[in-house]
């Protein structure tokens, strides 16, 4: 599937703010799943953007104004192919007894430990703990927790913030796709199984009843031995399809967050982000 990705964001400031840097996430990986063939970014006021690889291997835009400003607009554009994913039917069985041997890969150690957004405490746990009880294998895991929180959590938009912790979202058991993604992989890393942050968009057709096309997107990617990352989105209770759109990953919301930056001056900001996803009509995939 050949999509085009409109993304605006418009940061507004009470007074007038200066030496404003800025860190941006928001071009399409290219990898197994997806190619991304055109990304640009465009800012407003005018900056010389440049970009670098984080620890994480994702594409980092950054850029820096140092001259007073009461309004930042980011403005990015991309085309991306989105190919067919591997079927739940493919996923090779993986004993959840054998899970402790993920500690010992260097791609999975961050995964399984606690971050910036995801404790590993005692409420997690035996949340945990109650639902690997009589699951033999580790994608069927994996699995029941993705369905156990859409089945017990509310979606609903303005329930939580970008500063919501997973504690605080499994305690309210309310939120949107970046409480699920920070629940998922707090459940997941408690019961061994490695789990990172994706960030990206979603591609909704008409006549369904997804969630997360109206801004960025969040699921999460799972480690399995003998297969490696799959994609999994809570919020929908589906595997991560050629509708999703993958663009960073991370331990959670702070290593793959869309747009991240500081300024100097005591404004206070308000911020609108518009996304806009359209299938490129006559163009094969």
């Amino acid at each position: 599937m050949r999509l085009k990705i409109l993304h605006r964001t418009r940061y507004r400031y009470s007074q007038p703010v200066s030496e404003n840097y800025n860190e941006v996430r928001l071009q399409p990986v290219s990898d197994e799943g997806q190619e991304c063939h055109g990304y640009r970014l465009v800012t407003e006021p005018v900056a010389k953007v440049e970009r670098y690889h984080d620890f994480h291997f994702n594409l980092v835009d950054h850029f820096y104004l140092k001259e007073p400003h009461g309004e930042l607009v980011l403005e990015s554009c991309s085309e991306v192919t989105t190919r067919a994913r591997a079927a739940d039917s493919e996923v090779p069985w993986f004993p959840v007894a054998r899970l402790g041997e993920c500690q010992r890969l260097e791609r999975c150690y961050d995964f399984l430990q606690p971050s910036e957004y995801v404790s590993l405490g005692v409420e997690v746990w035996r949340v945990g703990q109650d639902l690997v009880s009589g699951v033999d294998d580790a994608w069927q895991l994996a699995l029941r927790i993705m369905g156990h929180i859409h089945e017990t959590f509310v979606y609903e938009a303005g329930s939580t913030t970008v500063s919501t912790t997973m504690e605080e979202a499994l305690r309210e058991r309310r939120g949107v796709c970046q409480d699920f993604a920070h629940v998922m992989l707090g459940l997941c890393r408690s019961t061994g199984i490695p789990a990172r942050y994706v960030s990206g968009y979603l591609h909704v057709p008409a006549g369904t009843a997804l969630r997360g096309d109206l801004a960025s997107h969040a699921w999460v990617e799972v480690y399995l031995p003998r297969h490696g990352w799959m994609g999994l989105d809570p919020t929908n209770n589906r595997m991560a399809d050629e509708h999703h759109v993958k663009v960073a990953v991370g331990r959670d919301y702070a290593d793959a967050a869309p747009v991240r930056g500081n300024f100097k001056g005591r404004a206070e900001q308000t911020m609108t982000a518009e996304v806009r996803i359209e299938p490129v009509k006559g163009v094969e995939d």
